[in-house]
């Protein structure tokens, strides 16, 4: 009987050892960073919504602390994410008869500094754009808007984590 429990405890052993480290994002390996700053997302788009700036900023801040168990700091991060906000347009995508929008799409555009402190070889500058479309009769205003901009951070930082952290 003893010799079943070493075996089994022999075959545990060299299974569990010919698996690598993997996480939930799909990157093997570990991230060598502790740490993770994210500096102010200015809004510098021609067309300026108020408030976005900081949505953003704390958007990116909450995934990256939800998705890791990296620590945030406000300065001198292993991992630095800063950037701006350089487009913010609401465009008009189909008509109707009468000449009035009957969708309408809000576009908004980031450009991203990525510094790795510890891996110089994954930093980048990338811009990253999403959308969301309403109805051409919905106003860009209150929970129409806040409905779009919530929709659109979502997928933008998720981008952003993917392509600093994920590697997919």
């Amino acid at each position: 009987m003893k010799k079943i429990y070493s075996l089994l405890a022999l075959m545990s052993l060299f299974l569990l050892s010919s698996c690598g480290y993997y996480n939930f994002t799909g990157r093997t390996g570990q991230i060598e960073a502790k740490t993770f700053q994210v500096n102010f997302f200015q809004n510098n788009a021609d067309l300026v919504e108020p408030g976005i700036d900081r949505t953003f900023t704390l958007a990116l801040q909450d995934l990256i602390q939800n998705q890791t168990n990296l620590n945030l700091v406000s300065n001198s991060g292993d991992l630095v994410y800063e950037g701006e906000i350089v487009d913010y347009r609401i465009t008009p995508m189909t008509a109707t008869a009468d000449q009035q929008a009957a969708q309408n799409r809000l576009t908004i555009r980031v450009a991203v500094r990525f510094s790795n402190r510890k891996k110089e070889t994954d930093n980048f500058e990338k811009t990253f754009e999403f959308y969301n479309d309403f109805k051409g009769t919905d106003l860009p205003t209150g929970s129409v808007l806040n409905s779009a901009i919530q929709t659109i951070f979502e997928r933008i930082t998720q981008d952003i984590f993917n392509e600093s952290l994920a590697k997919w």
